[in-house]
């Protein structure tokens, strides 16, 4: 027993010599000092060679250049690195958008310009004094179609119905028995006959149904873009939650608090981090793909027959077709209205009579052509086929933004997958990489989230997705929808737009944050989840959850 007891105390006593033997070794924290000097920070308090790490919270507790402080320090600099990344990333979509914004409003507004033109030169040539004293009707029709597209609470329908009531206004009291007097109320009675006589022929019902199609798709298109870009830049600006912090230290700087400043995350460690992280983003995929699909839809209808610059640029021709047509059958219409409104008062003297019917413009002079221009279809189609490919470029954006964010300058690539940062050591990392979506991240083994709690922010956002799809569908269908401004429509202030330096994309510096606690080397089904079941089938997870979460309550 005595040699027994002597042996036990010589091995006890070599313990703390063999710690202090390790503490003599210690590495230098030049490194890290230079490195955390160079982020902005104070140096004091900051080792000068490693200390256990008995303090940490996040970090793996083996020896360590960092004290509590700089873990904190580090964690909430991780945190402000992640989302300024997020924000850029969300910036440089929003640009995109903005750009095709621009793009298709400058097309438009051209459109109803070049027609507006048109019609006033076309009419001045062949229309002159009947143009001229009528020329506000006509820039009316055009200033109101302007504002439609512009998202004004204009009713389109009415709009068009009382161009053509104010047109036969004038043109009747140009056009009719001048020996007459017509009196404003005899001129609203005949204005209420449009719809009853058709004077100007099937002109009216005809283009109503073109130009509302193609107001209706055009309005929609850019409202698209528009609230796209608003939902954008509210996802962009959710903050990272505290357990995201954690992680995104753990992924970023704990390598260097070990001593493993050069050594990258892992790539799928890197995904895992990000998928946990932007778990409730990726979950607007289905509507923001559901969103780009219906856009893309509106942009190929805008080429169909008739296409959308042949019906804005026609417009002149239409409105001189109805005009012709009703010289054409002045007197049958006369009769007509005078039956309907009776025979308005002769006037006191006649003797303008003849003049005026000498005056009254030939049918045959007013006719017009409408002769496309050879570079207005390839314009268009140039605008479809660049709006359409950036559209797709960005129809992943969500489920694809862990994988940008996890680039190969910041994670490891394959051929350093036994040399990379795991998050406890420079090794090979062995779990499953998780799905994309909220309900996957259910066994995540880096990010510890409550399933059962969405960030009510973007379930916003998803709404203001499925509102806008909708509003797409009807105007593929040629239905008129009551949008609202966009900043109602989104629930808050600001435009998705961006402009000026603020979209910018400067290729920002990715710095990948990390954050989480504990590593496990094996499948993680020694971690606590909130809720049992296989990954496959995260719709049934939920219900369950929120069944128990109900039984629970009671």
């Amino acid at each position: 027993m005595d040699f027994l007891q002597a042996l036990l105390f010589l091995c006890l006593s070599a313990i703390p010599l063999s710690a202090d033997n390790a503490s003599s070794k210690a590495r230098s924290c030049s490194d890290v000092r230079q490195f955390y000097s160079g982020k902005g920070f104070t140096l004091n308090g900051v080792p000068h060679t490693e200390i256990s790490g008995e303090h940490l919270r996040i970090c793996p507790q083996g020896y360590t250049c960092c004290t509590s402080a700089m873990e904190e320090t580090l964690s909430n600099l991780s945190r402000r690195e992640f989302e300024g990344l997020v924000r850029e990333a969300g910036r440089s979509l929003q640009a995109s958008l903005n750009a095709q914004y621009r793009s298709f409003d400058t097309y438009f507004t051209d459109l109803l310009n070049s027609s507006e033109r048109s019609l006033q030169e076309s009419f001045l040539a062949k229309l002159s004094s009947l143009y001229s004293k009528n020329a506000p009707v006509f820039q009316d029709l055009y200033t109101d179609l302007r504002r439609y597209y512009r998202g004004s609470a204009v009713n389109l329908e009415e709009t068009l119905n009382d161009f053509w009531a104010r047109l036969l206004e004038h043109l009747f009291k140009a056009s009719a028995l001048p020996q007459y007097t017509l009196t404003d109320d005899y001129l609203e009675c005949v204005a209420k006959q449009t719809e009853t006589l058709r004077p100007f022929g099937d002109v009216p019902r005809d283009l109503k149904s073109k130009v509302t199609r193609a107001l209706v798709a055009a309005r929609s298109f850019v409202q698209g873009l528009t609230v796209s870009g608003e939902v954008v830049r509210k996802v962009s600006q959710v903050p990272l939650s505290p357990e995201c912090t954690r992680a995104m230290m753990k992924l970023v700087y704990c390598p260097h608090c070990r001593g493993l400043a050069s050594v990258k995350p892992c790539a799928n460690y890197c995904r895992n981090v990000m998928k946990g992280c932007l778990a409730n983003q990726a979950d607007l995929d289905t509507e923001w793909q559901n969103l780009i699909d219906t856009m893309l839809q509106v942009a190929s209808s805008f080429s169909s027959d008739p296409s959308v610059d042949v019906v804005i640029y026609s417009i002149p021709l239409r409105i001189s077709d109805a005009i012709l047509y009703m010289q054409e059958n002045t007197e049958v219409f006369t009769s007509k209205v005078f039956q309907a409104c009776g025979t308005p008062k002769v006037a006191g003297t006649q003797s303008s009579g003849s003049e005026e019917r000498k005056k009254r413009v030939n049918p045959a002079s007013t006719a017009m052509e409408y002769k496309p221009s050879p570079t207005a279809g390839v314009r268009l189609e140039m605008q479809i086929s660049d709006v359409s490919s950036k559209l797709r470029e960005m129809q992943q954006y969500w489920v694809q933004l862990p994988a940008a964010l996890c680039s190969s300058k910041v994670a490891a690539g394959a051929a350093s997958d036994d040399k990379c940062w795991n998050g406890m050591t420079k090794a090979r990392y062995l779990l499953e990489v998780m799905g994309d979506g909220l309900a996957s991240q259910i066994n995540n083994p880096e990010v510890d989230i409550d399933i059962t709690k969405p960030d009510m922010t973007i379930r916003q956002q998803i709404m203001q997705l499925k509102i806008m799809t909708n509003r797409l569908r009807n105007a593929l269908n040629g239905n008129d929808v009551d949008f609202q401004d966009a900043s109602d429509d989104v629930s808050g202030s600001g435009s998705g737009m961006c402009t000026g330096e603020s979209c910018a994309r400067n290729g920002p510096r990715v710095i990948v944050p990390k954050a989480d606690s504990t590593r496990y080397y094996n499948h993680p089904e020694n971690k606590k989840v909130k809720s049992t079941g296989t990954q496959t089938h995260p719709s049934i997870l939920l219900l369950l959850l929120s069944l128990a979460t109900l039984l629970r309550r009671r």
